[in-house]
């Protein structure tokens, strides 16, 4: 579990994160919501060690991550995996240097059992035959794959995705909102997913937070989300609705 307790983040004076309090459940899919620029992406890098929060705490279990020192901290690092908007993978490494890099980064494990384990990686995410291309050679959804793999080489306790759907076609996004539900339960996993895409909202989210102008707004579940009486949440909600169909082609 992860636990957030009265955060504050600010930049240049502006602050971006009033007094946030929640918590995150293992095994479950938690959604952190908001419009662009409601301070979601700065509490998900606030929590993963990313930024340094100004105010608060942040709860590994029972430790206090954000006050320990620098290689304290590269220990819970360890258990943590990272799925970047865009993918973020190296475009000078291959694929399969790019599943080996936190592998490279935090054990002493042999070639042999490094390669043993980006193979079981890929094939968890159903990469086959592909450990020599480079990622200008894949397509977005592989490179999503494949990012994913890396998330998981190290097998985390704690998985943070930013924007996981960005620039993937619909089909492509659900499978990959699928694939990241899946890994969650069949590892344990405390995933926290920031998304703006409802889509992805209702096909997985099972504790949802909605950030609004950075204060914690509402939080709940799929089947609460529909039913709030939370204004700002219901605007938010109705303009995904609204883009949605704007977006989708005249029959």
């Amino acid at each position: 579990m992860i636990r957030v307790k009265n955060l504050e983040k600010s930049f240049n004076g502006k602050i971006v994160l009033h007094d946030v309090s929640v918590s995150f459940e293992p095994g479950k899919t938690n959604l952190i919501i908001g419009r662009s620029g409601s301070g979601k992406t700065v509490l998900l890098k606030s929590i993963s060690g990313l930024h340094e929060p100004d105010k608060g705490e942040v709860w590994f279990e029972n430790v206090l991550f954000n006050k320990l020192d620098f290689n304290a901290k590269k220990e819970i690092r360890k258990e943590m995996g990272m799925l970047f908007q865009g993918s973020a993978l190296f475009d000078s490494l291959t694929v399969e240097q790019n599943v080996r890099f936190p592998l490279d980064m935090f054990t002493n494990k042999s070639l042999e059992e490094k390669t043993e384990r980006v193979n079981f990686c890929l094939n968890r995410v159903n990469i086959i035959n592909a450990n020599k291309f480079f990622p200008s050679e894949l397509s977005g959804g592989m490179k999503k794959r494949v990012a994913i793999a890396r998330a998981i080489a190290l097998n985390p306790k704690y998985l943070f995705c930013d924007e996981p759907n960005s620039g993937l076609d619909p089909m492509t996004a659900i499978l990959i909102d699928a694939l990241i539900k899946e890994l969650t339960e069949e590892y344990c996993m405390t995933t926290i997913v920031n998304t703006h895409d409802m889509n992805s909202v209702l096909e997985i989210g099972e504790k949802i937070v909605f950030i609004h102008e950075g204060y914690l707004s509402w939080e709940g579940s799929k089947n609460e989300i529909l039913h709030s009486d939370n204004g700002n949440l219901n605007d938010f909600v109705f303009a995904n609705a609204l883009a949605k169909q704007l977006r989708s082609p005249v029959k």
